[in-house]
């Protein structure tokens, strides 16, 4: 099977100049009409379209001054329809989702967040937080978002703002703090109903909102063209406990979760046992008879079954490599993973899946390091091959953030950032399929 390899350009940089923008707009226009068609009014639908315009166009602020100067409109216009026009962002980023879901398969779902650094503290949720974004922690805010993927394509169907303790008067002791995280929260209109919730958590509630019995219908749109159902895929930050692991499987997911190294396991033929029943007493209950090692040692003991591996070419070709292949070095073993969360079978044994671990060249050790549930029978190629397809996430994000304003937002209510995040998402859409058109060139 040839390895796939992208189209066109990665990623939009700046935006489209009018020239570009005037041939793209009778697409554009019905590209909106699809997914602002269920907004209630007219105007709704046309301002749609003119902020996502705004937002393909090439400026280098994609917030509302610069946007309205481009498009030559009072910024009035796109100020109020992000903030006090009645239309729902959660029903047009359904439509995004299903229409992804319809146009391209859909091989998994991407749990990931991002950093949007901020100025003050009257912005939504923003706080003094740990951001991968901008490795430290700094004055932000955090988008938990998951995405619809597969190796050619993707799309950042759905959003929350995760809202700190420091948002949540609910969660705060002291009294003034309570009463201080409070008027922020009123003052950013963010909902009683949010709260400070674990990003973990954020991203099962999203999942059951796409895919769930009364939901988006995401997974009926895929397994109806021709799809079968997607894995889950997370970096580290998702899998350091299992809760995220267990409430997947409890849905029905198999996942390819990265985690670190240290993480606690037991080899895969590890039996537990219980004590000779003496006749007095309760007998034994079967347990393992000793402590668990790390992911790490287990992967080190296997050191013999490391294979090279290439899972996609990318597009950076060089004299070394000509065909920009994405090679290294893996193994694939079976094992059990061990916490007191994990429940156990009748014969007090842990559920056993995947252990895959990256070795590159010249290193003394593995570097990353993956559980996943999915069939004993799966060659290492693919799982390689899923662990991997994270890397359109970062296309995602930087298209989004470097070309189409996702970070531009300088309002102040929770309704906003989210409705502005929603924009930037159909933007990013639009894009996609043009850049998938074999008809029309890639935009950016």
């Amino acid at each position: 099977m040839p390895l796939p390899r992208l189209r066109g350009s990665s990623y939009c940089h700046a935006g489209m100049t009018p020239q570009q923008i005037a041939e793209v707009r009778p697409r554009l226009l019905a590209f909106a009409g699809q997914m602002f068609g269920g907004l209630a009014r007219k105007d709704q639908r046309a301002a749609g379209e003119l902020y996502v315009r705004g937002l393909l166009t090439d400026g280098q602020r994609k917030s509302m001054q610069p946007m309205a100067a481009r498009l030559g409109v009072d910024h009035q216009r796109l100020q109020q329809f992000i903030t006090s026009s009645t239309w729902d962002y959660v029903a047009v980023r359904r439509n995004v989702a299903r229409w992804f879901a319809a146009s391209q398969p859909v091989e998994a779902l991407v749990v990931d967040d991002t950093g949007f650094a901020k100025d003050g503290a009257a912005s939504p949720c923003v706080a003094r937080q740990y951001s991968g974004t901008l490795g430290k922690v700094g004055n932000c805010q955090i988008g938990v978002s998951v995405h619809l993927m597969n190796e050619h394509a993707s799309c950042a169907a759905d959003w929350r703002l995760f809202c700190p303790e420091s948002w949540d008067d609910a969660k705060l002791e002291d009294p003034v703090a309570a009463a201080g995280a409070k008027r922020r929260r009123e003052r950013a209109g963010i909902p009683g109903e949010v709260r400070h919730t674990e990003k973990w958590r954020l991203a099962l509630e999203m999942i059951d909102e796409m895919t769930g019995a009364g939901g988006w219908g995401v997974l009926e749109q895929v397994t109806a063209a021709g799809g079968g159902r997607p894995v889950v895929v997370t970096d580290a930050g998702y899998g350091e406990g299992p809760a995220f692991r267990l409430g997947l499987a409890a849905r029905g997911w198999r996942y390819v979760i990265a985690v670190k190294g240290t993480t606690s396991a037991r080899p895969h033929d590890a039996v537990p046992a219980a004590w000779p029943y003496g006749g007095l007493g309760r007998p034994s209950v079967p347990r393992y008879r000793s402590a668990p090692v790390s992911l790490r040692q287990l992967a080190i003991a296997s050191a013999d079954q490391v294979q090279q591996v290439t899972w996609r070419q990318g597009t950076k070709a060089t004299r070394a490599n000509p065909a920009a292949a994405m090679t290294s070095w893996f193994l694939a073993i079976r094992a059990r993973p061990a916490s007191r969360r994990i429940p156990r079978a009748g014969d007090g044994s842990l559920p056993e899946c995947w252990l895959l671990a990256e070795w590159p060249p010249g290193a003394d050790e593995p570097t990353d390091y993956w559980l996943s549930d999915l069939p004993g029978d799966t060659p290492l190629a693919e799982l390689v091959r899923l662990a991997k397809i994270r890397w359109r996430v970062e296309h995602d994000y930087r298209e989004l953030k470097h070309g189409l304003g996702l970070g531009h937002f300088e309002g102040r209510s929770f309704t906003g950032w989210h409705r502005h995040v929603t924009l930037a998402t159909v933007a990013q859409a639009f894009c996609t399929m043009l850049r998938l058109d074999p008809k029309a060139p890639a935009p950016g």
